[in-house]
């Protein structure tokens, strides 16, 4: 893509890759330069403003750390989109990213009818080795890989056999299936990033990852669903609003 049009003021006291990084950023803002695009090459970018090769990769560097771009080996620099804020609540990532007006995209991964561990079998309330199921799925916001999630259901409660969870979100399906979820347990945490969710999110092996653990209620109080999730943290976080007692 055709770099921005800059504006350099040799003799300011501002340094020049600060000021080359300012106006970067606000063609960014700005919606110049969109979400994926990539930049031009970075030597031909210091040649056309008459700058080294080092100011010009400081000034990229500069949005790097801010998260607004990153460097992909074989791919160049590119720009980040914007981050998923999502409320702590009640509701899926696919009602959130929805009515936030991404477009989720999903891959589903496997599905299939596994023994219930120990940890699986306490959180929906089960019998070790009962049959559950087990649903794997790739989430992005379009080529943009955001969230690796897993899911539980126990088999005598929920029949997914058929159901199209690419096209579907799991907490559409349960409500479209008459299930009402009333609460919900949830927990926050981070880890690094394994081999295979390195290649399925596109992150590098040991970088941190945001998860988040919930088991969903229906109104009878009977666990509906046991979810174990990791997202990517340069563009997901969660949003919580805090009230004194």
């Amino acid at each position: 893509m055709p770099s921005p049009r800059f504006t350099l003021d040799r003799s300011s006291p501002v340094p020049l890759y600060f000021q080359v990084a300012e106006q970067l950023e606000q063609a960014i803002v700005s919606g110049e330069i969109e979400a994926g695009e990539r930049l031009e090459n970075e030597i031909a970018m210091a040649q056309d403003l008459g700058l080294s090769r080092p100011t010009m990769r400081q000034a990229i560097q500069v949005l790097v750390d801010k998260g607004m771009l990153v460097r992909r080996r074989g791919v160049g620099t590119q720009v980040v989109r914007g981050q998923v804020h999502r409320p702590v609540e009640l509701t899926s990532l696919f009602d959130d990213l929805s009515a936030s007006g991404h477009q989720p995209h999903t891959k589903l991964l496997s599905i299939e009818q596994v023994g219930a561990s120990e940890e699986i079998a306490e959180e929906l309330q089960v019998s070790p080795d009962a049959p559950v199921w087990s649903v794997r799925r790739l989430r992005s916001i379009g080529e943009e890989p955001l969230a690796l999630m897993h899911n539980y259901l126990p088999c005598d409660v929920v029949e997914l056999g058929g159901v199209d969870l690419e096209t579907q979100g799991l907490y559409a399906f349960l409500r479209d299936a008459g299930f009402v979820i009333r609460v919900a347990r949830q927990r926050i945490s981070a880890r690094g990033v394994s081999g295979e969710e390195s290649a399925l999110l596109d992150e590098p092996e040991d970088s941190p990852l945001l998860t988040m653990q919930r088991t969903a209620y229906d109104n009878s109080g009977r666990a509906v669903e046991f979810g174990r999730h990791a997202y990517r943290p340069s563009l997901y976080s969660f949003d919580m609003t805090l009230v004194d007692r």
